[in-house]
């Protein structure tokens, strides 16, 4: 019981020392601070000094550089994008009803050909000689 008595003396202890120090950082403030009247605003503005705005420049887009892309051997250059457009041509004049929406292409330099798949369907007639 004697403990119980010590540990609330202590906790009132801190309590009115919690209370004191509110009190003098309430006593340090100003009780109220004079508003500026209307005048004194727009005085207060005019004097201020001006901030001049820098416009940036507007950051230049650098265009995607042109790329080739070239595939060479035994002696021979072949231009992935020439093989492309073969093979988007020869699809087109052998189904000429079918939409080309995804084309992939499989260059194969040891065969002399290129093989593609159209919209995820391939076949053994889907051939470009290189």
């Amino acid at each position: 019981m004697a403990v119980k008595k010590a540990a609330d003396t202590k906790i009132a202890a801190a309590e009115t020392v919690k209370e004191e120090k509110v009190k003098k950082t309430a006593a340090k403030k100003p009780a109220v601070k004079k508003e500026a009247s209307k005048e004194e605003a727009v005085q207060v503005k005019e004097e201020a000094p001006k901030k001049e705005t820098v416009k940036k420049a507007a950051a230049k887009k650098t265009a995607e550089p042109k790329a080739t892309v070239t595939v060479q051997y035994q002696g021979k250059n072949i231009v992935a994008a020439d093989v492309l457009e073969a093979a988007k041509k020869a699809f087109a004049e052998a189904n000429p009803d079918v939409e080309i929406e995804t084309i992939d292409l499989y260059v194969k330099p040891e065969d002399g050909a290129a093989y593609y798949a159209v919209n995820g369907q391939g076949s053994e007639d889907y051939k470009v000689e290189l």
